[in-house]
């Protein structure tokens, strides 16, 4: 069996179907499974079983022996979300009994991370594991990640072979239901659909222009074959960055998401959030190398190619994965 939390999110429905799509049987889905919109990223996918989050330990305890590989994506991933004993409960602990229960089984482990472990980049985005002391994150949801990458680091038990990715801005199919959270390229699309034109956040800092505040964007298959690329190879365990080295302006990808749609761009920039203001990254880049040192063959899609397959084939025809 192999296990996915988070099933019914962004991420792990997308997993489920690479593994789906790879011949992958006998799935395990962990997730709460209580919003029905949230849910129908699931319809038509052969799983083996459905588990409630809530259940799953006892689960785990029941089924150890049977499971061959754990994929930990599930997360309350609100960036705004500012209950630390939400965050610590749902993000730390939950996470900790997860790699205790693999360690116990010896079944292989492969977690998310995030890339809002490295604050506002003032220590660079070097997923150096020796490093890590020095990261301040910029709000509890960071927090939250990055707290449990260092108590990964300090355990003597690790399970088989592990990994933790620090996913950056990752975007694609199935992301519908994340709401404000949801990647700029889906709002940019159903704005343009609804009034002709693109709302981007204004810069607060002199050093950038407006919408030129720079991110790492990766498109979720991509994502999805470097996951399931470790999980076949299972060598060098390890925490890793998940992006594409590559930074590049929201205008950039508005600008995109325009072409894709094949109208002309109009943008407007609007003040971010009071909430958010002070939490805001400015620039995120993966550094690539540590993922390219483990052999994995594939390289990362352009952001126009992603936004061109993201728009066409899922956005406009309303499919997912």
């Amino acid at each position: 069996m192999i296990v996915v939390t988070g099933a019914a999110g962004f991420i792990g429905s997308a997993l489920l179907a690479g593994l789906l799509r790879r011949g992958y049987g006998d799935l395990v889905a962990v997730d709460d499974f209580s919003d029905p919109i949230q849910m129908k990223n699931l319809e038509g996918k052969s799983i083996g079983a459905l588990v409630h989050r809530d259940d799953f330990f006892e689960w785990f305890e029941e089924h150890g022996e049977r499971v061959q590989l754990v994929f930990h994506i599930g997360a309350r991933t609100d960036t705004s979300e500012f209950k630390e004993d939400l965050l610590r409960s749902m993000n730390l602990e939950y996470s900790k009994t997860t790699w205790n229960l693999c360690v116990k089984f010896s079944v292989p482990m492969i977690y998310a991370s995030s890339a809002a472990t490295y604050g506002n980049g003032e220590h660079g985005f070097d997923d150096n594991e020796q490093e890590l002391h020095n990261l301040k994150p910029l709000n509890p949801y960071g927090w939250s990640k990055h707290n449990f990458d260092l108590w990964v680091q300090m355990q003597e038990d690790k399970p088989p072979f592990w990994a933790g990715f620090k996913f950056f801005n990752v975007f694609g199919p199935n992301e519908w239901h994340k709401a404000r959270m949801a990647s700029v390229v889906y709002h940019s699309f159903n704005q343009i659909l609804e009034t002709g034109k693109v709302k981007l956040f204004r810069s607060h800092k002199p050093e950038f222009e407006d919408g030129m505040q720079l991110r790492d964007f990766v498109y979720v298959l991509d994502v999805v074959n470097v996951l399931l690329w470790f999980m076949e190879n299972r060598k060098n365990s390890g925490l890793y960055n998940l992006g594409t080295g590559k930074a590049r302006s929201f205008k950039d990808l508005a600008l995109a998401t325009f072409a894709a749609l094949n109208k002309e761009p109009q943008i407007e920039y609007v003040d971010i959030p009071q909430d958010i203001r002070d939490k805001y990254q400015y620039f995120t880049c993966a550094k690539m190398q540590k993922i390219a040192d483990t052999g994995y063959p594939d390289g990362f899609r352009e952001l126009e190619d992603s936004v061109q397959d993201y728009v066409v084939n899922h956005l406009l025809s309303n499919t997912y994965f």
